[in-house]
């Protein structure tokens, strides 16, 4: 089947693409003697994960469903971070952890007695520093609730040795798409003067992810040296948990025009929409790149969404010849922070997720219907005036 088979909209995972992504971030591993761990809150299509396995040492998750689906699909390192554990999710950090990392004080002292002996324990720390094209990404930000401000930890601090509450290691997510080696240089000097005398103490670092060092051009010897420094100067083994740099122009969303209409300009509007299937675009305000725009085109469209939002748009692009209906579009890069924030708004269909290997065969990871959007709605209806509850019936043929 060729790409212009497949049934839109779809995401299509390249081998090919990640293999070589995964090549750079295995030179930095061996280089820098860096473990790596795969950021599941970008992307957690487990489905390729047969391929990034040989190239990662585990996993880092955000929530217990994201650690227990690290531990089950990949079985190596496991973290495990949240913003705010609850009393329920102890039982499955006990479950499925390695390290467990708390964002505060309070809730390192609230959940570090129900730690199994075995899980190493991590503390957050936010070191003021960071580099974020966008503040909605910006871990610290004003008022950053991420981590515990690095003030707290000063070396006169009641609590800045953290090895007598228990804590073994730390975490720094600091950065969000830093293509800077010398902004990253800065910072990591900046994190030694001002939380030295912390790290000496602890065994191990996350560095946290953010890092685009799957950049074309981007100088991975320089960085390398870097961490390899760092780390022996604080006498640490460190962690990265790259997410986009893993994925980046490795998966293309596949869209089909659906029509053309005109309102002051040209308007082709696709079978997809941001707002359901790609939402950073919506979110973030950085418009998406269509595989066959053309710079200097002479026919500018703008590709938009099939949804009610009326701003739903994913970007403006110019081609050579004008579009037709019927007419496929890839939506590149559409591998990050993609299919984890995928929602049913508007009933739209829900994009299949296929996996070209690099021999050209193609396997479908997943695919949705009808019956999931109804199950995701409700599993039944509430009773009303006696009758008894409707249980959930598929009324119309499953897709």
């Amino acid at each position: 089947m060729t790409d212009d088979e497949l049934p839109t909209p779809c995401f299509l995972i390249s081998e090919s693409a990640l293999l070589a992504n995964l090549a750079c971030m295995e030179r930095l591993r061996r280089e820098a003697g860096v473990r790596m761990l795969l950021a599941l809150k970008c992307f957690s299509c487990w489905g390729a994960f047969p391929v990034l396995a040989p190239y990662l040492d585990g996993t880092t998750s955000s929530g217990p469903y994201e650690a227990r689906l690290g531990r089950e699909t990949l079985g190596k390192e496991t973290h495990a971070y949240s913003v705010d554990y609850a009393d329920r999710d102890i039982p499955w950090i006990n479950a499925c952890a390695d390290k467990a990392i708390f964002n505060s004080l309070g809730q390192l002292a609230r959940y570090r007695a129900m730690l199994k002996p075995a899980i190493s324990v991590g503390l957050r720390i936010n070191p003021g520093v960071s580099y974020a094209r966008q503040d909605l990404a910006d871990p610290a930000r004003r008022h950053s609730r991420l981590g515990v401000p690095w003030e707290q930890l000063r070396q006169d601090a009641p609590d800045a040795d953290l090895r007598r509450l228990g804590v073994d290691g730390a975490m720094l997510h600091m950065n969000c798409e830093n293509a800077d080696i010398h902004a990253y240089a800065d910072m990591l000097d900046l994190v030694s003067r001002r939380l030295g005398h912390v790290l000496d103490r602890l065994s191990w670092l996350s560095l946290g992810g953010g890092v685009a060092f799957t950049a074309p051009g981007y100088p991975v010897d320089s960085l390398a040296r870097l961490l390899r420094e760092f780390g022996r100067r604080h006498r640490l083994v460190l962690y990265m948990e790259p997410g986009e740099a893993v994925v980046t122009r490795s998966t293309d969303l596949i869209v089909t025009v659906l029509d053309i209409v005109r309102n002051g300009m040209d308007i082709a509007v696709v079978d997809s929409a941001t707002e359901a299937h790609r939402l950073d675009t919506l979110v973030y305000r950085e418009p998406a790149t269509i595989r066959q725009a053309s710079a200097g085109g002479a026919h500018a469209y703008q590709i938009a969404a099939s949804s009610c939002l009326a701003g739903d748009v994913f970007c403006t692009a110019r081609f050579d010849a004008p579009l037709q209906v019927g007419q496929r579009l890839h939506v590149q890069d559409s591998g990050g922070y993609t299919m984890v924030k995928l929602n049913w708004f508007n009933g739209l269909r829900m994009p299949a997720v296929y996996f070209r290997h690099r021999d050209g065969r193609l396997t479908l990871l997943n695919r949705f219907g009808y019956a999931d959007f109804k199950r995701a709605m409700s599993l039944h209806a509430i009773a009303c005036d006696g009758q008894a509850e409707a249980q959930l019936q598929l009324e119309l043929p499953i897709e």
